[in-house]
């Protein structure tokens, strides 16, 4: 394994933040933590990172204790984001790359292709100060993996971002992938976990509830969720017989069923009372097997962002 955490365990007074947790990173692999905001992520990374030590447990990487050395072989992306808002584009990458004993020469020709990725080519020459948020967000992880690091660590790396750069980064999370980095990212928004991870580890209240690959994870709960499309008012599906519980979006529901429950008798009670666009028999997501497994009440998972999580 290329990452492995064994019974590592943080305590801040009386709260325990990160508690017992083993999990081993595949190389090459993405990996996704996962969990709501305060569940324990960003400890847990702040711990990998050597930014933080654990009370116990021992966090290593190709077989050795993560120690300083470690911090040059990683791009990392901290949940916190910060540039030296005075430098240009340009000299702030080449300032970081040189930070991580990136050659120059490499730096300066790896620059150009790197921001036109990232949209951010026509600024390459304007200062960090007069970018958006999210544009600032994008040169970041720009300067977190053009040194070509050996692992790349991103702590909530989608927060903040529009569904467009979203679905930017993620292309070139797959593009850095396949050429062989491993990738480990933190993130409560499961649907992304969903889309880009090999393997994920759940995390609720500082433990971890779940383990594996994402095959590995849902044949666990088996294709007991169906999904429905409508137009109307679908409060009363709730309360079908062999419904056992169900979970609201904006224009569908997902539904977990009783395992003896038939699909078709709740398609045809849906029908009657409502305009269906969509039904679908359907493995649970991963929104769905955190919630049900972790217990954790929906809108924690769609907490606003701010301050500071553990």
């Amino acid at each position: 394994m290329h990452l492995k955490l064994e019974k590592v365990r943080k305590q801040y007074g009386d709260k325990v933040a990160v508690d017992d947790l083993s999990l081993d990173v595949p190389k090459g692999s993405i990996y996704g933590i996962i969990g709501p905001n305060g569940a324990g992520k960003t400890t847990s990374i702040r711990m990998i990172m050597n930014i933080i030590a654990p009370d116990s447990g021992t966090i290593q990487f190709e077989g050795r204790k993560v120690d300083g050395s470690f911090r040059d072989r990683v791009g990392y992306l901290p949940e916190e984001r910060g540039l030296y808002k005075k430098m240009t584009l340009k000299e702030v990458i080449t300032y970081l790359a040189d930070l991580k004993g990136y050659p120059s020469k490499k730096t300066a020709k790896a620059i150009g292709p790197w921001l036109e990725k990232m949209n951010l080519a026509e600024y390459t020459d304007q200062k960090v100060e007069e970018l958006s948020k999210g544009m600032a967000q994008k040169l970041q992880f720009v300067t977190t993996v053009l040194h070509e690091p050996d692992i790349i660590i991103l702590d909530e790396i989608f927060s903040g971002l529009d569904p467009i750069n979203i679905e930017l980064i993620k292309n070139v999370l797959l593009d850095l992938k396949r050429e062989g980095r491993t990738i480990l990212f933190s993130t409560h928004v499961m649907e992304q976990a969903e889309k880009l991870c090999d393997h994920v580890c759940m995390i609720s209240r500082g433990q971890k509830v779940l383990d594996g690959t994402i095959g590995d994870v849902k044949a666990q709960f088996g294709r007991n969720a169906v999904q429905i499309g409508f137009e109307g008012d679908g409060k009363f599906i709730r309360d079908l017989p062999g419904v056992r519980e169900m979970t609201e979006f904006n224009n569908y529901v997902e539904i977990h069923l009783e395992a003896n429950a038939k699909p078709h008798e709740i398609l045809k009670a849906a029908v009657d009372k409502l305009t269906v666009s969509r039904f679908e028999v359907m493995e649970p997501s991963l929104y769905d097997i955190f919630i049900d497994t972790a217990k954790v009440d929906p809108a924690e998972l769609h907490a606003e962002e701010g301050g500071s999580h553990v």
